[in-house]
This record gives structure tokens, C-alpha cells and sequence, in this order.
């Protein structure tokens, strides 16, 4: 009988074998998406370049600014920020994850061993007689799934996809992660700066103000003119506390960032320093490069691939299972030979396990893995279009920004003449003070926003670098 088994298992096992190998993946394959994608950039490209050479700034892009500071804060921050740490370790839980789908090709072996001793009752012509009894027991217990449907393979394949999702994702956190850090640093630099225009302007009409307070002890201005004057040193006055409050948060939050307590940059940044400037010349994608530059559009994709193998997962539990099982031990009730040949015990065989009426679970389940799939697909068409109208928005914002700021330029030299000649003419009694106040009050206005419009400018360019997907490398 043995031998009967045993011839007759082995075409089983052969056939088992030869289905796992050769068997279908059920459900459907993934497709790549094709995204509508524009001929070319409506926003102003003249200062653009699209050489390959100036693409390969797009990786440490904010060098471009020529900063010392600021390349040391963003390669701190990439090395200890903890979005970062945490980006890493969401990678390492998906290929961990990966690696548990994969185990699911191969077969389990357990270890077992069990000591058993019991009392039974029987009867006997001396009446009832009861009788201890030991079992020792050890072997081996293997199983192995036979992956003919696919069911096992494509959940490896979205483990594949969702490993590839979270590095997209780690790369995503370092493209926002040096914009926040560059954005910081240069909100950082306009408030310095705006803290000196103001003290600046606040000694000028300090001086206007000691001037008004003498001419009208002389009699020859009237006691409006003073309080007028001792009203725009106190404006001023009350700027400058608003300026120094923005630029400490602007170091708390570079110094988070870099994964450090708030304060600790406060000595490193105490010294004041200019905005980082703009490159003579800024590269440039083109729309379908953008496609393969961008963390996000690419996360996007991945998660599209892993929800289409989960539908195959879901169409598997549809077809049987099939499974070899087989067991190898010892068995007896000596402990002194229960390890001979002679009490060796084993059992093998395949079996066959088919889910006939669920209540209609499993079809559900491939419906809402289908949902799934329509809805990781539809954030994909939202995360392009959204790509293109970020950089498209920077585009735009870069441009009509140096637009202003050349304005800008030239309505601080017309009011710095206008303070020059108000000041020089209101002691002599040429001019009445409200031209001086007037003069000191557009001076203030058109350096703060000429400041400001500076500061713009070089967070423009931080929006445009980060909307091209700049600041990591695919080496």
C-alpha cells in the first residue's frame, strides 16, 4: 500500500510543480499612463535654458544662489531632518513588506515536539483498573501553496510598486524639504534687511523731527508740524519690532527643519546678510520631461501599478487553492525509543480548497479593488495638472516680478532725490513739512517694497526650482 501511495503522489507533486510554474496571473496588467501633456510652456521662458548640461543644476539647485549659508543649512537638513528619517523609514517597511509577499512562493516548515501523559480507566475480571500512558512526539509539518492563479505573484508585484512609491516619496520630502529650507532662509534675509531700512529711515526722521521741534521753539513752524513728525518717528518705530519677531521664527523654523531646537541656530544666524540672488540664467524642462523629473508624478504612477495588481489579488480568491501538505516525525510511547525507525510516522498528499458561496465577499472585494484603482488613476490626472499649473504659476510670478522690481528700482531713486531735496530745502523755509513727510513716508513705503519684491523674486525661483521636481538625484 505503500508503495502504491508513493508511485501515485509523485505525477501529483510533478503536476503541482509544472502549475506553479506555468500557471496565469488572473486580473489585468499594468498599462502606463498617458497624461495629456501641452507643446510647450505658456509662461515667459526667455531667461530659461534647456540644455542638458543646465538640467543637472536642478539637483543641487540651490548652489545656483551662490550662498555659503544657505548650501550648508539645506545639506544639514537633508542629512538630519526628520520628515526625511521618516521618508527612510517607510522605505524600509515596504520592502520588508515586499520581502513577507515573497516568502508566500515558497513552502512553511514548522518544528513541533509534544510530551503527552494520560490516565485511562478500564475494566477487568479485578474490576475497574486504571493505567498511566505516555506519548512522545516530534516531526516536521510543510505546506506549500501552488501559485496557479497568480494570486501570490501579483501581490509581490504590488509590494514592488508600493516599495517604488515610497522612494518617490523620500525624494518628493527632499524636494519640499530644500524648498522650506530656502524659503526660510531667504524670508530670513528680507526681514534683516527690512529691520535696517527701517532703522535707517527711523535716524532720518529723527533728525527731521529735532529739526521740526527747533523751528517751531523759533516760532516758525506750527506745533502740527511736530506732532506730525513725532507720529512718523513712532510708525517707524513700530516696524521694526514686527521685522525682528518674523526673522527670529524664520531661525526657529530653519533650525526645525534641521532637526535642532528652536534656538540653537540663533548665534550661527545673528549675523544680518542679503538676499541670495538669481542666476544670470535658470534651466528649464519641457512638459513631457517634467513627467519623469517630478517625485510626485512618479509616486503617483507607482500607486496606479500597485492598485492594478491588487485587483489580480482579489480575482485569484475567485479559483481554488491548491496546496501540498505533508508531515515527518516520530511517534511512540518510550522515551528511550521513540527516536528509532520503527515508530518513524509521515503523512503527505496534496489537497484542493475551493471558496463555493461567500455571500458574494470576494466579487465586492475585486469591485472595490477596482474603485481603488479609479481613484489612484484620477489622482494621477490631478497630480499632472497640478505639476504644470505650479510651474506655470512660478513661471508667470518670476516674471511679472522682475517686471515690478525694476519699477520698484527706479521709485526708490525718485523718492531717495525727493528726501534729499525736502530735507535740504523745509530748513531754509523753501518748503512747508509736508513735503518732507511725505518724502520720508514713499521712501520707507518704496525700499520696504522694493525689499520685499526682492525677497519675492528669489522665492519664485525657490516655487519654479521645486514645481520642476529640483533637488534630488536619480544616480
Amino acid at each position: 500500500m505503500w508503495q502504491y501511495k508513493h508511485f501515485l503522489t509523485v505525477p501529483v507533486v510533478v503536476t503541482f510543480c509544472l502549475l506553479a510554474l506555468t500557471g496565469c496571473m488572473v486580473g489585468p496588467d499594468f498599462q502606463p499612463q498617458q497624461a495629456p501633456l501641452p507643446n510647450s510652456w505658456v509662461g515667459p521662458t526667455a531667461q530659461m535654458s534647456y540644455a542638458e548640461s543646465e538640467q543637472a543644476e536642478l539637483v543641487h539647485w540651490w548652489t545656483t544662489f551662490n550662498d555659503a549659508m544657505l548650501t550648508s543649512l539645506v545639506e544639514r537638513a537633508m542629512n538630519s531632518n526628520l520628515d526625511v528619517q521618516q521618508a527612510q523609514a517607510r522605505i524600509r517597511q515596504a520592502r520588508a513588506a515586499r520581502g513577507i509577499a515573497f516568502a508566500g512562493l515558497w513552502p512553511t516548515v514548522d518544528a513541533t515536539a509534544d510530551v503527552i501523559r494520560s490516565r485511562s480507566v478500564g475494566s477487568s475480571s479485578l474490576g475497574t483498573v486504571a493505567s498511566m500512558n505516555n506519548l512522545f512526539h516530534t516531526g516536521l509539518d510543510a505546506a506549500w501553496e501552488a501559485d496557479i492563479f497568480g494570486g501570490v505573484r501579483r501581490t509581490i508585484e504590488a509590494a514592488d510598486a508600493d516599495v517604488l512609491a515610497t522612494i518617490e516619496d523620500y525624494r518628493n520630502t527632499l524636494v519640499t524639504l530644500v524648498a522650506e529650507v530656502a524659503l526660510n532662509y531667504i524670508d530670513l534675509c528680507g526681514f534683516r534687511q527690512e529691520i535696517i531700512i527701517a532703522e535707517n529711515n527711523l535716524h532720518t526722521q529723527q533728525r527731521t523731527a529735532e529739526i521740526t521741534r527747533r523751528r517751531f521753539q523759533a516760532g516758525f513752524v506750527s506745533g502740527l508740524d511736530v506732532a506730525n513728525a513725532e507720529a512718523q518717528v513712532a510708525a517707524t518705530t513700530s516696524q521694526i519690532p514686527v521685522f525682528e519677531t518674523a526673522a527670529q521664527q524664520a531661525i526657529y523654523s530653519l533650525s526645525v527643519l534641521l532637526a535642532l531646537e528652536p534656538s540653537a541656530l540663533l548665534e550661527e544666524l545673528s549675523p544680518a546678510s542679503s538676499i541670495p540672488g538669481n542666476p544670470p540664467a535658470v534651466p528649464m524642462l519641457l512638459p513631457s520631461d517634467l513627467l519623469l523629473r517630478r517625485p510626485d508624478i512618479r509616486r503617483a504612477e507607482a500607486q496606479i501599478q500597485s492598485a492594478t495588481a491588487r485587483i489580480g489579488v482579489a480575482t485569484a480568491d475567485l479559483f481554488p487553492k491548491f496546496n501540498l501538505v505533508g508531515t515527518s516525525g516520530f511517534q511512540g510511547d518510550e522515551s528511550d525509543e521513540w527516536l528509532k525507525r520503527a515508530n518513524r510516522v509521515w503523512s503527505f498528499g496534496p489537497s484542493v480548497g475551493w471558496n463555493i458561496f461567500d455571500a458574494g465577499r470576494i466579487r465586492s472585494n475585486i469591485e472595490l479593488q477596482k474603485a481603488l484603482q479609479e481613484e489612484t488613476i484620477l489622482a494621477y490626472e490631478k497630480t499632472v495638472l497640478t505639476a504644470f499649473q505650479e510651474v506655470e504659476n512660478a513661471l508667470i510670478a518670476y516674471a511679472k516680478e522682475q517686471e515690478r522690481r525694476t519699477a520698484l528700482l527706479d521709485a526708490v531713486a525718485a523718492n531717495r532725490k525727493a528726501v534729499d531735496l525736502s530735507t535740504r530745502l523745509y530748513p531754509e523755509g523753501l518748503t512747508d513739512f509736508l513735503n518732507v513727510l511725505i518724502a520720508q513716508r514713499s521712501l520707507f513705503v518704496s525700499e520696504d517694497a522694493l525689499v520685499q519684491s526682492t525677497r519675492n523674486l528669489s522665492a519664485d525661483l525657490v516655487a519654479l526650482y521645486k514645481a520642476l521636481g529640483g533637488g534630488w538625484n536619480s544616480k
